[in-house]
């Protein structure tokens, strides 16, 4: 079970797969540098930032899906701990962004697709909204990406969100964090906080 949690008001949540690029996210999104590895399941415990005079934290949650060198049942604890620590602190989360690799996120879903099975990302992503936490997808790498529109409606298109993308801007948000191309993101978590009369929070996005 994660523990340490700084005792806070408000928070963000970054979820996703191993190596997706959240502890890149996290690092542009703070300006402070967190540990990010060339090889998934580096961060194994949540990566906490918070501004200590500010009521609120912005939390990147250890990656679940495959880690190389991580034993089957590690993986599926670490994915039960994630799951816990969001139901735990729902009512505290503003804002869920589930992070996805633009370039490989479809390939990974159909592939994890079928009768009795639902891919990770999907399920997350529902999972999210079901505790009716406001989410954001945040595709990331899409500067590998070529068919850029036609990429972001597929993604709509898996998580029974219809297309075109465009309409689902407070939803899907194409960035680079490795770049520090994450406006759309930053729009789309400011556009939820203002729902939320959370204003006073857009000075970190």
């Amino acid at each position: 079970m994660f523990e340490g949690r700084p005792d806070r008001d408000a928070e963000v949540v970054l979820v996703g797969r191993s190596n997706v690029g959240k502890s890149t996210l996290m690092r542009e999104l703070t300006g402070h540098a967190v540990e990010t590895g060339g090889k998934p399941g580096v961060t194994r415990q949540p990566n906490h930032y918070d501004w200590a005079s500010e009521d609120f934290v912005l939390t990147d949650l250890p990656g679940f899906g495959f880690m190389s060198g991580v034993e089957a049942d590690r993986r599926e604890q670490i994915k039960t701990d994630v799951v816990r620590y969001v139901e735990d602190h729902a009512e505290h989360v503003l804002v869920g962004v589930l992070v996805v690799d633009g370039k490989s996120v479809i390939d990974i879903i159909d592939r994890h697709s079928g009768p009795d099975s639902i891919p990770y990302d999907v399920e997350m992503f529902h999972f999210l909204r079901e505790l009716e936490i406001p989410t954001v997808v945040a595709v990331n790498k899409m500067d590998k990406v070529d068919d850029r529109d036609e990429r972001l409606d597929e993604v709509c298109d898996r998580l029974g969100l219809h297309p075109p993308w465009q309409q689902w801007q407070d939803t899907i948000a194409p960035i680079t964090a490795k770049r520090g191309t994450v406006n759309a993101l930053t729009e789309a978590i400011r556009t939820h906080l203002h729902d939320q009369q959370r204003d006073d929070l857009f000075k970190f996005f």
